[in-house]
């Protein structure tokens, strides 16, 4: 296996181990210092577990290696064409016959351990609600598609709670390892991890997202875009409406999200998981965009204000009180669950979670974004969500 090298640990930053954490539930101080957490007590690895998705649904997961024959890497330059993994998320039947995906391998769960100062083998990265392979549930009409890109040094696995939620709604979700700011293992065993230096910006981000809504617009006209051709499951070619597109991120995502919205009108509708909008996007949007912001809100924030005042369609700024940088992604739900193993204290797990609890951050990370994108992408409500405050979210507070 051919490891891409990465800066040393001494030189990541918060958010580098930030986002490497979230893929197994580790977490790491809230300063730049090397993680110094103690190997688990108990008899083996701990067994992290997700929640349960609340849709009608099975849902069905399969990988895509995507290449782009018309884009040098940037990182790996001339000769290199840009190389990115995805995962398809979407309803299914007929699971019983088919494995639970992992939540990511074990060689990324080992790289992104070990990466942050953990023994590899403190934890198992846990099962998801996919089944690999499992066919497409299908009922005549085409399903909308929603988009995700994670944060800076992350993967494409940090929102499975989300994603796996609008999935078991009737969802195709298409997830993205942006290649040189991911973990990511390919099909021949290479495994890619976050560079330092040269490091990807929003706008190369976007570029992957343009191009993965190219190969969306190949599986909506019945054309296999995996580089090797392996077998997708069965009704899954044709099946998805390339007239109903959304997409969401975080972090570095969420301003990506915005920049492939300002240039590509496939992108229905937007939204940010705690963007910081930076650089700013300058260019006046007409559809709509909701925010879900934590550590970088408008008050404070004047990317994020400056973006805000560029959105000329529907718009809405919600924030969860306690929540945190991270609390709208899996690791809100994971890193408890390491947080006795590891020895971490109250205070070093509240700087990771906040204050919000886990169990409520799960419910709002399951009841927002599909409200969003069945009123963009269906034209249904979901009751009031989006209206104003809900007494079912107390803690959810709606900014002017």
């Amino acid at each position: 296996m051919t490891t891409t090298p990465f800066m040393n640990r001494q030189g990541m930053t918060r958010r580098r181990m930030l986002g490497a954490a979230l893929a197994v539930g580790a977490a790491v101080p809230m300063g730049g210092a090397r993680p110094t957490w103690a190997a688990s007590t108990a008899p083996g690895p701990v067994r992290l577990t997700l929640p349960v998705p609340t849709g009608p649904y099975p849902v069905g997961t399969v990988p895509l290696h995507l290449v782009d024959t018309s884009r040098p890497d940037p990182v790996a330059g001339p000769g290199h064409h840009r190389e990115l993994m995805a995962g398809v998320w979407y309803p299914a039947r007929g699971v019983e016959r088919f494995p639970p995906a992992r939540w990511t391998s074990p060689a990324v769960a080992r790289a992104l351990l070990t990466s942050v100062g953990f023994p590899a083998d403190v934890a198992v990265a846990p099962l998801t609600a996919g089944h690999e392979g499992a066919p497409v549930r299908r009922t005549g009409a085409r399903l909308p598609v929603v988009v995700f890109s994670h944060g800076a040094h992350d993967h494409r696995a940090d929102t499975t709670v989300v994603v796996q939620e609008l999935a078991g709604h009737g969802y195709v979700v298409v997830t993205v390892d942006h290649t040189y700011d991911a973990f990511s293992l390919f099909p021949d065993g290479r495994l890619t991890v976050p560079l330092g230096r040269p490091g990807l910006t929003p706008r190369d981000f976007a570029t992957d997202i343009r191009f993965v809504l190219d190969r969306v617009e190949d599986l909506a006209a019945g054309r296999n875009p995996d580089a090797e051709h392996r077998p997708l499951p069965a009704g899954l070619l044709g099946a998805l409406d390339p007239r109903r597109i959304g997409m969401f991120g975080w972090s570095k995502g969420a301003s990506a999200t915005a920049f492939v919205m300002s240039e590509d009108r496939r992108v229905r509708a937007g939204l940010s998981f705690d963007g910081p909008m930076q650089p700013t996007v300058t260019t006046d949007l007409d559809r709509p965009f909701m925010l879900m912001t934590a550590e970088f809100p408008r008050a404070t924030e004047p990317s994020v204000a400056e973006f805000w005042s560029h959105l000329r369609g529907w718009r809405l700024n919600v924030q969860a009180e306690g929540a945190v940088h991270s609390s709208y992604c899996d690791a809100q739900f994971l890193i408890p669950q390491l947080a006795q193993a590891v020895g971490m204290s109250d205070e070093e797990l509240r700087g990771w979670i906040g204050t919000l609890d886990p169990a409520r951050a799960v419910r709002i990370q399951q009841a927002y974004p599909l409200a969003f994108f069945d009123l963009h992408l269906r034209h249904r409500s979901q009751g009031h969500l989006l209206d104003g405050p809900s007494p079912a979210f107390p803690e959810v507070k709606f900014i002017p």
